[in-house]
């Protein structure tokens, strides 16, 4: 393989990043660092399918009550009337008849507890009547307590009527006398406090490891006590809000942007359970919570008004909300893409929707251009003011915006049209916004074409219309074989997304067999980074044993992270990013005939960047030559990864990446069935 002097085409440093979707538990139950599970008591169950689905009120879900010895249970009540908030209207009524009654629960598959480790609790609670003295918060798993916490209770005032009357003592009745006598010895701040919500905080230590177990919070005395927003986050997690291990694995990728929320969840199962990120930002008692729709089964063939998923509780808290997404992006030095709904509900799901010429549809609009001003505005703007209030008073730097999510161009979906009004909107005030388009859900299809067609008709008329078109594929590895060129002949004007795309083998296993084709695709979007400006896997994660979905990036259960051999993929290409491609002058057309994909780039200090894969059973000798064809020698890094061959029942292939110094004369030996980054 000759290596040129020539210069080929700039690679965006963000080019390789990340999606992230709710899904397979990603949230709520991943990377959101809370490990109570319905810990405001709105949990809905889903039922029913596409066309023919509803969700069920289940405000007890993953509680349950808890006694000490032989006691009597206790009463619990989820209950409205006066909440914490009106966003989220259910709360718990605990009545306890002696002390040592509780209630406990089972946080997703069961707390985990590591020993030493502190975790902070926080709940509200309004004590209705209360002749004990404490709350004790402990986690606890067959009888035995690993960790224990107590906090005293705010008691509460009585009510004590005609408190407020100024009546003569000596000419009334002596019952109203001596409730005067009383409210007069009571400290009337500290009673209106006493008679709303407080705010408990405590840290638990753990005094062993544990897993399984559950959160309990007990009374020692009996009474009545309403309790809602129930939190235990541990204390190692990233700022207060991302579990550590998972956060920790996306930023070993160095990512350069981050697409969020979704997927089909922006656009929910109905326009009622859409993702809406103003519901998703401000104090977390305030974010209404709703049923996700990865909850509802979306087999179609499936019958009758009782179908469910086995996860038919999944929900999103939004714990995780637009600020958190953002906080995230910076964390991990990624831009923003945050995903809008344009009206429409999940188009293979329903066909609900807002016209386009309707005040409702405005809504939408109006939402994309109050989103950008929480994101960048001033601190003395509405949506900026909000910003700085929860914490980020400096601007985000969003700079792109993707309006829409899969929808194509059909008898009642104007997706073109709805396009050209959020575009026409977003650049009368934010001329400089990159708006991103969709083609649809699919490659090889007549809908993606015509989508195509429309972006570049527009562009003749408008060079502002689209920066990029989200493209997703969902694909064979032969597919991806047989496509590694598939950007060579695309026109320059507008950019590509390749938003959504993983190689779903026949098992749909995360194995090197899917790695290794979306490794050589990968090198063709490298040659063609002129084009293919963005590239995403998906989905991201999966909580073992909670899938809606697979294959995908990063698995993991209460304790582990499983890292897969498509995310060594995806990490090696993002970390070994040049600045600009190098010619191949299609000598990589040759060598895919021997089974060896590649792409070649450089950076701006003249480091060389080979990436090979080899897809034989047999190790492969490449020689290299520079342009004067003489043989290359150089010291350089190589990073190989491989296989095992071996696949855990229901697991990832086990892969690593093998890091070595490398001596280049004139050859470099690429292994059987590996990905290898070279660079020298």
């Amino acid at each position: 393989m000759k290596i040129t002097d020539k210069k080929g085409v700039k690679v965006t440093p963000e080019m390789i990043g990340l999606f992230f979707e709710d899904i397979n538990f990603a949230a709520d139950g991943g990377l959101y660092a809370e490990m109570i599970e319905n810990r405001s008591f709105e949990a809905k169950e889903a039922f029913g399918t596409p066309g023919n689905f509803y969700s069920v009120d289940d405000n007890g879900y993953a509680w349950k009550p808890y006694t000490a010895g032989g006691l009597d249970k206790p009463r619990m009540q989820y209950i409205m009337g006066t909440p914490l908030s009106e966003a989220n209207p259910h709360y718990l009524r605990f009545t306890a008849t002696e002390a040592g009654q509780g209630f406990s629960n089972k946080a997703y598959d069961g707390i985990r507890l590591h020993k030493g480790m502190k975790y902070n609790v926080s709940f509200y609670a309004r004590c209705v009547e209360y002749t004990g003295n404490n709350f004790i918060i402990s986690v606890n798993k067959d009888g035995k307590i690993y960790g224990k916490a107590s906090v005293e209770a705010v008691k509460a005032i009585p009510y004590i009527p005609f408190s407020d009357l100024k009546i003569d003592m000596e000419q009334k009745d002596p019952v109203i006398s001596a409730q005067i006598e009383k409210i007069k010895q009571l400290d009337t701040e500290k009673m209106s406090r006493c008679n709303d919500w407080i705010k408990y905080d405590v840290v638990i230590t753990a005094d062993n490891d544990v897993s399984g177990a559950d959160f309990t919070i007990s009374l020692d005395g009996a009474g009545v006590i309403e309790f809602d927003l129930i939190s235990m986050i541990p204390e190692d997690a990233v700022d207060g809000i991302f579990r550590r291990d998972l956060f920790e694995a996306l930023a070993a990728i160095k990512p350069g942007f981050i697409r969020f929320p979704g997927g089909c969840i922006v656009e929910g199962i109905s326009l009622e359970n859409r993702y809406r990120w103003k519901r998703s930002v401000g104090e977390l008692k305030d974010r209404k919570y709703i049923p996700n729709l990865w909850a509802f089964d979306d087999d179609r063939s499936k019958e009758g008004w009782d179908v469910k998923r086995p996860d038919s509780h999944y929900g999103q808290s939004f714990g995780i909300g637009f600020y958190e997404y953002f906080i995230l992006c910076e964390l991990l030095g990624a831009k923003a893409l945050p995903v809008l709904s344009i009206g429409t509900a999940c188009q293979f799901r329903s066909t609900q929707l807002v016209t386009s010429d309707s005040k409702e549809f405005d809504e939408y609009v109006q939402d994309a251009l109050d989103l950008i001003e929480f994101a960048n505005g001033p601190v003395s703007s509405k949506w900026g003011a909000l910003r700085a209030q929860m914490g980020h008073p400096e601007s985000f730097g969003l700079d792109m915006i993707s309006v829409g999510n899969e929808q194509w161009e059909s008898k009642y979906v104007d997706l073109y049209k709805r396009h050209q009004i959020f575009e026409k909107a977003i650049h009368e005030k934010y001329p400089d916004m990159k708006i991103l388009g969709t083609a649809g859900p699919f490659l090889d299809s007549p809908i993606t074409k015509d989508g195509w067609d429309f972006y570049n008709n527009e562009f003749k008329k408008n060079p502002n219309t689209c920066y990029a078109v989200d493209e997703h594929y969902y694909v064979s590895p032969q597919w991806m074989y047989d496509h590694v060129d598939h950007y060579d002949d695309y026109p320059r004007d507008i950019a590509v997304f390749a938003g959504e795309y993983a190689a779903h083998t026949e098992k749909k296993e995360n194995s090197m067999e899917s790695a290794l084709a979306e490794a050589a695709l990968l090198t063709g979007i490298e040659k063609n980074a002129d084009v293919v400006k963005l590239a995403s896997y998906a989905p991201l994660f999966n909580r073992i044993g909670h899938s809606q979905w697979k294959p995908d990036m990063i698995w993991f259960d209460d304790e582990k992270v499983y890292l897969t051999p498509n995310y060594f993929v995806q990490q090696l290409f993002a970390n070994h990013v040049g600045d600009e491609t190098i010619p191949m002058d299609g000598q990589e057309k040759e060598l895919r005939k021997d089974g060896i994909y590649v792409s070649l780039s450089r950076t701006n200090n003249g480091e060389t960047i080979l990436k090979a894969v080899n897809v034989n059973d047999s190790e492969y000798t490449l020689p290299l030559t520079d342009y004067e064809d003489v043989p290359v020698e150089a010291i350089g890094h190589a990073w190989v990864l491989e296989g095992t061959g071996e696949i855990p029942d229901g697991m990832p292939e086990i892969t690593d990446v093998r890091q070595t110094n490398l001596q280049i004369i004139g050859d470099v030996t690429i292994p059987a069935q590996s990905f290898m980054v070279i660079r020298f």
